[in-house]
């Protein structure tokens, strides 16, 4: 096969207002039925996937989103730093990690931001796990921590929920062996729903090897009501291998630019950041987050995480009188363990305006949206109920 090479102009010679001359092309090799080699674990792993776009006139309740539209003064940041998109951020967010290191008394240097905290929690499983290690974590649980793992290399340890779909510890903590790198702990549990509470967790640390590293992702920790519920920012410096995750994205409403943090001991933290897709974390973000963190808007942010709390809770009761096995709810979401009757029910749920997030064979979460979506919820919900299921809520 032979390759026809010409001299190609200058991209400047062949502009629309210059006379072009003709290229001769270049002929393509024939396919050689080679494909390209990939990971085989790669290839085979499904990608994250994002809940379907709901009807327009329905609602969206498949990705735990704030329905509150940004506050004008957050919407004002975030457009002022747009004018500077030409610009690259701040790849540190060091205003943004002084702020937070002022708040959580730490020092900046214990803080990393990144984009959305599931961004962090990829760069301390590559920094922690690779081929022939095992990241612990309970299931079901946050649908991306597979994929994380698989993509670092290193193998999954998936260890059950209890019967009340909360954290088993115990088992967790059975399941460390000499080739676990990692243990994440999700609290409030994503889609469970149940939190791990501070004497779990106390318990649970001092079995933990201090060589492994504790990832507490607490991205719904806003939403909890429960004082017996662990709080990851009372436990900052008190364990050297715990590190504790929040996001902006759910109560502050500010999934759609993407940050996170995160705050540990700074060699924990270091190994994370050179993991780290440079600039990953944009001006907008940050701008979004500072304005978010100012007094006024806090408190106004926080008011909105109450009446979501508030109604979150009203939602389970009225579940739990249906007869649904609803179990404790400490995020802005509830679970619905439906079980094999999964895809049905979010079928029926979608076909009456209601995108939920199906996980079957297990269950349905649903976001806490809309006020006006709650009645016409329920009433479809209680159409859906097995009589069966009354007596078992937890």
């Amino acid at each position: 096969m032979t390759l026809t090479r010409k001299r190609i102009p200058p991209l400047w010679q062949r502009s629309p207002w210059r006379q072009r001359g003709t290229v001769e092309s270049v002929t393509a090799p024939e396919p050689t039925g080679a494909r390209v080699r990939l990971r085989a674990e790669i290839a085979a792993l499904p990608p994250y996937r994002q809940g379907r776009p709901a009807p327009a006139d329905g609602f969206k309740l498949s990705s735990n989103e704030n329905p509150f539209d940004p506050l004008p003064s957050v919407q004002a940041a975030i457009a002022a730093a747009a004018t500077e998109v030409n610009r690259y951020p701040d790849a540190t967010a060091l205003r943004l990690r002084e702020r937070l290191a002022e708040r959580f008394g730490v020092s900046p240097d214990e803080v990393i931001v990144g984009a959305g905290s599931v961004s962090l929690l990829a760069q301390f499983i590559l920094a922690a796990a690779g081929p022939g290690d095992e990241v612990v974590y309970a299931w079901r649980s946050f649908e991306a921590y597979p994929g994380l793992v698989t993509v670092s290399g290193a193998t999954s340890v998936q260890v059950p929920n209890r019967a009340d779909h909360g954290h088993d510890l115990d088992a967790m903590a059975d399941a460390i062996t000499d080739r676990t790198r990692a243990v994440i702990v999700c609290s409030p549990n994503n889609p469970t729903g149940v939190a791990v509470t501070a004497d779990e967790f106390e318990r649970f640390m001092a079995r933990v090897p201090s060589d492994v590293l504790v990832l507490l992702d607490e991205a719904y920790a806003e939403f909890v009501r429960d004082e017996a519920s662990v709080d990851g920012s009372t436990l900052i410096g008190r364990y050297p291998n715990l590190v504790v995750l929040r996001t902006f994205s759910k109560a502050y409403g500010l999934a759609g630019v993407r940050i996170g943090y995160a705050i540990g001991p700074v060699e924990i933290l270091d190994a994370a950041r050179a993991t780290a897709i440079p600039l990953g974390v944009t001006g907008v973000a940050t701008a979004g987050a500072l304005a978010a963190l100012e007094a006024d808007a806090e408190v106004e942010l926080l008011r909105r995480v109450d009446a979501l709390a508030e109604q979150r809770t009203r939602f389970r009761a009225a579940l739990l009188e249906q007869g649904w096995a609803v179990p404790d709810a400490q995020g802005n979401f509830v679970w619905l363990p439906t079980g094999e009757r999964t895809a049905a029910v979010a079928d029926r749920l979608f076909d009456a305006g209601f995108v939920t997030r199906a996980f079957p064979p297990d269950g349905i979460r649903i976001s806490v949206g809309e006020a006006e979506s709650v009645d016409t919820l329920l009433r479809v919900l209680e159409e859906l109920v097995e009589p069966s299921q009354e007596g078992h809520s937890a």
